[in-house]
């Protein structure tokens, strides 16, 4: 079985984008609550970059009209520690987990979003990038979510924490912060984790939700290699040292502390050096 792409976008929907300015429709999109309408949305945004359809402003100071990020009303969100575990050997384990990894996609798409509209003064690339992270995050959450309706679940069923945000929150007024905490620290970890994650869907029979990781972890893999690109491109101009700013980003926004068994193949092809690699904790 392969995954399918849930997302149907159609030449009407790029044409209602045509000049239109990407880092206000990020915005805009970043402020729509509905899950379902913010993916397609934000694919269909996409197509029309590709396209040539829109204009980009990289100076123009924006301001948010609504409150940011827009989400539904539920999931409720809970401390990490108050989201349960269960077992993947029932229907509604498996699909506590698949819930948990669609907010966590969910979350990414805003957290893209937020990239491309907050900053302003960056290369065009930089919010090509971005917008093109949104737009698989959008990808991932229209699989995962349509996976957990097929095990009879909704996103929103299930409590869920805000920890991506709230890093999002915390690195708000500096790009170089947000770069190296949230792709290359929080999204890398995601590169660690899958691997194990996938092997138990796949061992508990769940053939379908083992393959939406595959594509999952192949576009993380170019989302924090994205991060690292933005990341080494924003050292160079301010004169840092990565690896010292690093350290000194992770101990002055009290980021989680990394923890293993890394995936250092993953790593690699996501482009942290091999001195990065080395000072990672046994």
């Amino acid at each position: 079985m392969t995954a399918q792409n849930p997302l149907d976008i159609s030449d009407s929907s790029i044409h209602l984008l045509q000049r239109q300015e990407l880092r206000s429709a990020a915005l805009r999109w970043l402020g729509e609550p509905d899950p379902t309408r913010k993916a397609a949305g934000v694919a269909a945004l996409q197509e029309a970059w590709r396209a040539g359809c829109l204009q980009l402003d990289t100076q123009a100071g924006l301001t948010p009209q609504c409150a940011i990020p827009g989400r539904p009303a539920r999931p409720q969100l809970v401390p990490p520690r108050e989201v349960k575990h269960r077992s993947m050997g029932t229907v509604a384990g498996r699909a506590a987990l698949i819930h948990a990894l669609a907010h966590i996609e969910f979350n990414a798409i805003n957290l893209a979003l937020d990239a491309v509209w907050r900053y302003a003064g960056m290369p065009e690339e930089y919010y090509g990038d971005w917008l093109q992270v949104a737009a698989e995050e959008a990808l991932h959450f229209s699989l995962l979510a349509a996976h957990l309706q097929a095990l009879g679940f909704a996103y929103g069923d299930l409590p869920a924490h805000d920890s991506l945000w709230e890093m999002a929150q915390k690195t708000e007024d500096d790009l170089l912060a947000r770069m190296a905490l949230v792709p290359r620290t929080l999204e890398a970890r995601g590169l660690d984790a899958t691997p194990a994650v996938r092997a138990k869907l796949a061992q508990a029979g769940d053939r379908a939700a083992a393959e939406i990781l595959d594509i999952i972890l192949r576009d993380e893999i170019g989302h924090v290699a994205i991060g690292n690109r933005w990341y080494g491109w924003l050292c160079r101009q301010r004169g840092l040292d990565p690896l010292a700013a690093y350290a000194e980003l992770t101990a002055s926004h009290k980021a989680p502390p990394l923890r293993g068994p890394f995936n250092l193949e993953a790593r690699r092809r996501a482009g942290f050096s091999e001195r990065e690699l080395a000072l990672l904790p046994p």
